[in-house]
């Protein structure tokens, strides 16, 4: 079982995306038609920049629903099936995962940096992986044997660990996507869903400044940690802490 590395690609993003969130905007607001605005908007002859300054003034009232209008669609390896079970605690969004049951040619691992940084416990965790992988190629052979054939690999499966690597498919739109950066970006999140959000995170800034560009952990736009004392990490003071200094 080799050891994969994360890699997030972006895939495609709704075409015209910042003038779709404008359109979509000036509608709650516009006696007319949005639709009659389009050409001008594709034209230029509404500014980027005027676009771009409406949509960020108008979410920083707290209005953000429009911007569901607009979505990005990722691809992703390297991460394990403990992280994907992190990822798609998200509902709102669209996945297509790797399937254990039909895809058996190879069985990769993600190991923890904490383990990778401790000769022993490398060790011990590649000895584990390799006797799983041995079992598995046991159990699929004699399940064959018994009959089993082509559905020996979805019983062998069951062997197999968290830290097996998948690859998946994903599209959010904008608004589930600034919630999952809110939550996924903190420093208190897993460290192997956070690599991904980081990464995610990068290319939509790259994608579509005007809407990501402050984006990220909740606390580097509150400027304050919502979490209890109890559970900050301590880079910002909570609130609790704020209101005390006040007092």
């Amino acid at each position: 079982m080799p050891q994969k590395v994360l890699r997030v690609e972006l895939l495609s993003v709704t075409p015209d995306a910042l003038s779709v969130i404008y359109a979509a905007f000036r509608q709650c607001y516009y006696v007319g038609f949005a639709g009659d605005m389009w050409q001008k908007l594709l034209s230029g002859e509404i500014a980027k920049e005027k676009q771009a300054e409406f949509v960020q003034k108008t979410l920083e009232s707290g209005h953000d629903s429009p911007v569901e209008h607009v979505s990005f669609t990722f691809a992703v390896e390297g991460i394990s099936r403990a992280c994907s079970h992190q990822v798609v605690r998200h509902r709102i969004a669209s996945y297509s995962q790797q399937s254990q049951r039909y895809v058996t040619d190879t069985m990769d691992y993600v190991m923890p940096p904490a383990i990778a940084r401790i000769p022993e416990a490398k060790a011990r965790f590649e000895a584990f992986m390799d006797e799983v992988t041995s079992a598995y190629g046991d159990l699929k052979e004699i399940l064959e044997t018994h009959g089993r054939m082509s559905k020996a690999n979805e019983d062998a499966r069951f062997v197999l660990p968290q830290a097996s690597e998948t690859k998946l498919v994903m599209t959010m739109n904008v608004r589930s996507l600034l919630h999952f950066f809110n939550l996924r970006c903190c420093l208190r999140a897993q460290w192997e869903v956070r690599a991904m959000a980081d990464q995610m995170l990068a290319l939509c800034k790259q994608a579509l400044p005007p809407l990501f560009m402050t984006a990220g952990a909740k606390c580097e736009a509150l400027g304050y940690c919502p979490e209890s004392p109890k559970f900050t990490c301590g880079k910002y003071l909570t609130r609790e802490e704020l209101l005390g200094e006040r007092d």
